[in-house]
């Protein structure tokens, strides 16, 4: 798989997660990339059996990628 095709696959499981309702809570960096902790905002509401959810990236477009969304996140919580 090129880098390419694997930027688009981590940012569509990324997509997908906010999609559901989950929010990014931590980040941890690595030499083999990042892992990715996502918290469902209102588990009760959205009735998923995971609160939690941590995804591996390890292409540098992904990590921009969630950077961006990361302070976004912070900046409608400033708000």
């Amino acid at each position: 798989m090129s880098e390419y095709q694997q930027f688009l696959a981590e940012r569509e499981k990324i997509d997908f997660l906010l999609e559901q309702g989950y929010q990014i809570k931590a980040v941890t960096e690595n030499f083999s990339g990042a892992f990715v902790d996502f918290e469902l905002r209102n588990p009760d509401k959205a009735g998923h059996k995971n609160a939690v959810e941590r995804l591996h990236i390890v292409t540098a477009e992904a990590r921009k990628y969630f950077s961006s969304i990361i302070i976004q996140q912070h900046s409608r919580d400033v708000s």
